[in-house]
Order: C-alpha cells, then sequence, then structure tokens
C-alpha cells in the first residue's frame, strides 16, 4: 500500500534527522540536547526490539506516531520551535504525544486482557487508557520541572502551561480511549491481536 510505504520512509527521514539534531548539539556544545536526541532515537528503535525480541509486529501507523512524536519534542527544542511558535507548536506537539501514548495504552490494556489472567471489558479499557495517558503525562512534567530546577533548562514556562499539557493529556486519552471503545463494539479483541500485532 502506497500510504503505508510512505509512512515508512517518514518514519525512517525523521529517524535520521533526529540522529542529525543530536550530533549538531554536539557540535553547539548543547550537550543535554545531545544526549536526549540519542535517548529519543534508541526509543524509536522500539518497535523493532519488540518485533526481535517479542516476535510482536506493531502497526505502521503506531510505529509512525512514536518517531513523529520524538521528533516534535527533538526538533522543537533544537531548533526552538517551542518558544518561536509558542503556544501553537507547543500543543500540538503535545496532543500528538498524548494520542501516541494512549495509542499505546490502549494496545497494552487489550494484551493484558488477552494473554494475562487480567480481564477488562471495555468501560475498563477506556478507563485505563485514560488513566495511563494522564500518569505518563503527570510523569512527564514532573521531569520538566525537575530538569528546568536541576539542569536550567526551560520546558516549563509556568503553571498554566503545565495544566494546558494535563488537559491535552486528558484530552488524547479520552479521544482513544471512546475510539478504541467504538473499535472493540465491531471487532473481537481476538482479531486485533491477530491482525494488528502479528502481521508479518
Amino acid at each position: 500500500m502506497l500510504r503505508e510505504k510512505i509512512g515508512i520512509y517518514l518514519a525512517y527521514l525523521m529517524q535520521m534527522l533526529i540522529v542529525v539534531y543530536a550530533v549538531y548539539s554536539v557540535y553547539i556544545k548543547d550537550y543535554i540536547w545531545a544526549v536526549w536526541g540519542l535517548f529519543a532515537f534508541i526509543l524509536t528503535l522500539t518497535p523493532l526490539m519488540l518485533k526481535r525480541r517479542f516476535h510482536v509486529t506493531l502497526p505502521w501507523e503506531l510505529n509512525f506516531l512514536i518517531v513523529l512524536s520524538l521528533y516534535l519534542s527533538i526538533s522543537g527544542n533544537v531548533w526552538g520551535w517551542y518558544h518561536l511558535f509558542y503556544p501553537f507548536y507547543d500543543k500540538v506537539a503535545h496532543l500528538v504525544s498524548s494520542i501516541t501514548i494512549a495509542v499505546l495504552g490502549f494496545v497494552a490494556a487489550v494484551i493484558m486482557d488477552r494473554y494475562t489472567e487480567i480481564k477488562l471489558n471495555r468501560p475498563m479499557i477506556v478507563f485505563f487508557v485514560i488513566i495511563f495517558t494522564m500518569a505518563i503525562g503527570s510523569f512527564w512534567e514532573i521531569t520538566e520541572f525537575i530538569s528546568d530546577k536541576i539542569i536550567g533548562t526551560q520546558l516549563q514556562p509556568g503553571l498554566g502551561d503545565t495544566m494546558y499539557d494535563l488537559i491535552f493529556d486528558l484530552a488524547g486519552g479520552i479521544i482513544i480511549g471512546v475510539l478504541g471503545d467504538v473499535y472493540l463494539k465491531r471487532t473481537p479483541k481476538e482479531r486485533f491481536v491477530r491482525d494488528f500485532l502479528n502481521r508479518k
């Protein structure tokens, strides 16, 4: 499928650019974002690690979202787009990230229901997705706060910015939770696991 090929190649391009930005950060002696860039690149390899270790192939759409979220974060900080296009860039990047996290939460919930003793009905899956997204988002905000205080970065302009970020986390969790509920009404969990997590 053409759309799939384009998505895969765009993901590769963004991964390459993340590495370039990390190297550039070393060149300008901005070592904080050099380290973050390297860490982000390693995170983009998570789908590949899952495939090799657990023989689980995530759909290309999810892989694309993961890479896009990390690319927006790294490029926005390296080139100053967060400040240049504030608050638009910040909120779009945060919404993309929260949706990505929510999708991962949805996948995790279905896998738990399918392969563990933890059984989740549809309302419980929606609740899990929202709480999971909020938990990761809150942890991220705490990380930004600590980074600002200890390292001297400027990731949090103020309380209002932090609260809006959490609101976007909630929005992303609700959107994916509701869409996931609608999806599971029409598609058995077993088919979801078979079609989307074990594609060759």
